[in-house]
């Protein structure tokens, strides 16, 4: 990976609708070079898809929490955690806990719902989100000098 793909990565994480017109206007490149470039990133795995960012506030999922697990039955949990419509992320993790969930809901009855169901699983210790903010990582990782 040259620096001309990491800066056409870098756009893409930035505006993921860019044009490979304009994209290849700041790369300094044709279209055509550009879209066999991004073409291959797809192709080597670099680039995973496109995503579209949802407020969830607007699909009424008001109701956020970070639920930790003493998990029992680690894949047991895994596998319904992936099943689970209100789950955003399940991490494995090393340490006390073995398990943090991201999970977005629409009531604090929802959520308890969800807590019930993941019983049989693990230990959770469940925290409410009061606010947040989020970062996006994007290219080049290492420091700019």
């Amino acid at each position: 990976m040259d620096n001309i793909d990491t800066e056409i990565l870098r756009q893409l994480q930035l505006n993921a609708k860019i044009s490979m017109k304009e994209l290849a206007s700041i790369v300094h490149l044709s279209s055509p070079a550009v879209i066999e470039r991004v073409k291959k990133l797809e192709e080597q795995g670099s680039i995973e898809g496109y995503t579209t960012k949802v407020n969830l506030k607007k699909m009424d999922r008001s109701i956020q929490a970070i639920v930790l697990f003493k998990s029992i039955d680690c894949k047991s949990l895994s596998d319904f955690c992936n099943a689970h419509p209100d789950v955003l992320a399940c991490y494995r993790v090393a340490g006390e806990i073995s398990y943090i969930v991201k999970l977005a809901t629409y009531s604090v009855e929802t959520l308890e719902q969800f807590i019930d169901a993941a019983m049989p699983y693990g230990t959770p210790s469940t925290n409410i989100v009061l606010s947040s903010t989020e970062k996006t990582m994007v290219l080049p990782f290492f420091d700019e000098k």
